[in-house]
């Protein structure tokens, strides 16, 4: 998602975030996960703690559950043979961050393509295809956590689809079919826009917006039918209502594609601690994002002040960041960010690194994991510039005393099993409602 084309949308509702309550919503109560903290690491010499977290990152299989890089293929006719520029990620950058798997975002940008989302989701869809044709030495389409390991032992990048925001299937559960056809494998029920699949966190204040208090029938009709295709649901975005209906009425495990913790970060796209601890509950994972608003809470009062003052730099990257970008918008919008910079500084690694620390603390190490958004944000912290930094993690992890074992359910082995179940579930569902399939 452009998630710094929805920081408008989070801004105008941050002047009551600090009123906002967890969901009053009957739920059962949930077993709450044990939270695993990490043993401490015995000391060791300079040169064998580089040789171990390096050769934990190197051996791992890496999947990152949310990168936007589609839209760059369809608006800018970018192949990942060419050097990402001020984008995240291309095949060389892939190659040294050890990039096993990424869940290619397709995000239809609602007002734009109003009437047309199928369209637009299709071209997207039809845009990380054509990567893998060009390149079938390096790069595979994936559609199951088999194929993920197969890709894997060939030595080549996993290619995965899900769809940002259920208005893409147009209230029509058909799409949504064919979206699963095509290989889709997630999808998020709401992006930053309440649509008539339930309500999302980025419009909960804005009394224009008629809200459903949750899920619609309709929501809870795809829901069902996500289960029983094998799509894993996604409930990044959405509303804390909305979360906590579909993960009560989901039977398989449910993903975060991309949030971090709200206990950090006040920002509604985040996840209270409540939150993951039901998730954890229901096996579920959350992979943590990348963007400096929802991993910086001093970044993001800085943002809503200068939203506020309608600062100039502010507003021009804002406008610049969702339009095509040609050469000369690339160029005015460098300008404009490196002015920007000034007044609003990007946050220090640390607060991304203490993300995944608070949510492993609280949810327990089997259900926290990587949703980076990559090419979907205009700001991540520093020293992360592009998925080439990726080791930065393990070895920051490493350093505050995580397991090899740890480790790699962090990076990939915790959405793995989540796959896996998900897919099971299907299998159990088909066997009883479609006979036929088996």
């Amino acid at each position: 998602m452009r998630d710094n084309i929805s920081l408008g949308v989070h801004i105008q509702s941050m002047s009551t975030l600090s009123r906002m309550l967890a969901t009053t919503l009957l739920f059962p109560t949930l077993l709450i996960a044990q939270a695993s903290t990490p043993a401490q690491a015995p000391p060791k010499s300079k040169a064998s703690v580089n040789q171990n977290w390096r050769a934990i990152h190197d051996s791992a299989i890496i999947i990152d559950t949310h990168a936007d890089t589609p839209g760059r293929f369809v608006d800018e006719n970018f192949d990942l043979a060419q050097p990402a520029g001020t984008g995240y990620m291309d095949f060389n950058e892939i190659k040294a961050g050890n990039l096993g798997a990424e869940f290619f975002s397709i995000w239809v940008e609602p007002k734009a393509n109003k009437g047309n989302e199928a369209k637009r989701a299709l071209d997207m869809i039809d845009s990380v295809y054509e990567q893998a044709r060009r390149h079938p030495d390096k790069m595979m389409m994936a559609f199951s956590p088999q194929d993920i390991l197969t890709a894997h032992r060939q030595h080549k990048f996993a290619a995965l689809l899900g769809v940002e925001g259920g208005h893409a299937i147009e209230g029509d559960i058909r799409i949504l079919r064919d979206y699963y056809r095509l290989g889709v494998r997630y999808m998020t029920l709401t992006w930053s826009n309440t649509n008539d699949i339930g309500d999302s966190s980025g419009d909960m204040d804005e009394k224009s917006i008629q809200h459903h208090g949750g899920l619609t029938d309709f929501g809870k009709q795809v829901v069902t039918e996500m289960n029983r295709m094998g799509m894993m649901v996604d409930i990044s975005h959405v509303a804390d209502s909305t979360f906590f209906q579909a993960l009560q009425l989901s039977k398989a495990p449910v993903i975060a594609s991309h949030s971090s913790s709200r206990a950090l970060t006040n920002a509604p796209r985040n996840m209270t601690d409540d939150m993951l601890k039901a998730l954890a509950a229901r096996n579920g994972v959350a992979q943590v994002n990348f963007y400096c608003a929802f991993i910086s809470q001093k970044y993001l009062d800085t943002a809503k002040r200068l939203h506020a003052q309608h600062d100039p730099d502010y507003e021009t990257v804002q406008e610049l960041f969702i339009k095509p970008q040609t050469p000369e918008v690339k160029q005015q919008l460098a300008t404009a960010k490196a002015r920007l910079a000034i007044k609003l500084p990007r946050p220090p690694f640390s607060d991304l690194i203490d993300h995944i620390d608070h949510m492993v603390k609280v949810a327990g190490v089997d259900h926290v994991g990587l949703g980076s958004d990559f090419d979907g944000i205009d700001c991540s912290p520093q020293g992360i510039d592009s998925v080439a930094d990726l080791p930065k993690i393990t070895e920051a992890l490493y350093a505050r005393g995580y397991k090899a074992t740890d480790i790699d359910k962090i990076l990939g082995g915790n959405l793995l099993r989540v796959f896996g179940d998900v897919e099971k579930v299907s299998q159990e569902i088909r066997a009883e409602s479609d006979p036929g399939e088996n």
